[in-house]
């Protein structure tokens, strides 16, 4: 078994999509737990990519196939994971999504993959998002972090309002306030009282789980 959950890290660690899916499907075809393949298997192959990529050994879009490859698979075992009542373990809910007026999602769509990854249940609200939204699905998943994105100066300004909307509703004590993309820097997080700024995937990663620690 150690061999296949082998096969199955180093798919993911390549970025070979075609390979993670084809091992998934076998997963299935022999009654292999889902949980353990994705735990054993194709976590570990993710975490090994983003070691890589932070240690300068792998380019960006390298780390977004792996990314890629680690979605399909999971994908395909979601169905099965579900029907077996068994969960992954979490280290906390995240609400993550680009801000409203902004379409740019590659960035976003891959933190959220490697929180995902790194334990954490992700809801991942996609590009173009409403204030309000993120603050509604914060409430009703019960999340412990809300995670958002900017790619455009002109867009920043929504970080913000996420978070006086929350101190509007008088719930902004319940959860931890992340946001990044390219114009956001740590003073700007500061400045809008963030929990937090994180510049790529692997930092996202670093800075929740000092926020849970």
């Amino acid at each position: 078994m150690s061999n296949f959950f082998g096969e199955c890290r180093e798919a993911v660690r390549k970025g070979d999509r075609e390979a993670a899916e084809a091992l998934a499907r076998r997963a299935l075809a022999e009654n292999t737990d889902p949980l353990d393949t994705i735990e054993s298997g194709y976590v570990p192959g993710l975490r090994e990519a983003g070691r890589l990529w932070d240690e300068g050994e792998l380019f960006l879009p390298e780390l977004v196939m792996a990314a890629e490859a680690m979605k399909a698979a999971a994908a395909i075992l979601q169905p099965a994971l579900s029907a077996s009542g068994r969960q992954q373990k979490t280290h906390g809910r995240v609400v993550i999504g680009t801000i409203e007026g902004d379409i740019h999602d590659i960035g976003k769509t891959l933190v959220a993959t490697i929180l995902s990854a790194n334990g954490y249940e992700t809801h991942d609200l996609g590009a173009d998002v409403p204030v309000q939204r993120f603050v509604d699905e914060a409430e009703s998943v019960g999340a412990d972090f809300i995670c958002i994105s900017a790619l455009l100066t002109t867009t920043m300004a929504g970080q913000k309002r996420v978070i006086d909307l929350l101190k509007q509703r008088s719930v902004r004590d319940k959860y931890r306030v992340l946001v990044g993309g390219a114009p956001c820097n740590e003073k700007w997080a500061a400045q809008i009282g963030a929990d937090g700024y994180a510049g790529d995937a692997i930092s996202a990663v670093k800075l929740a789980a000092s926020l849970v620690a």
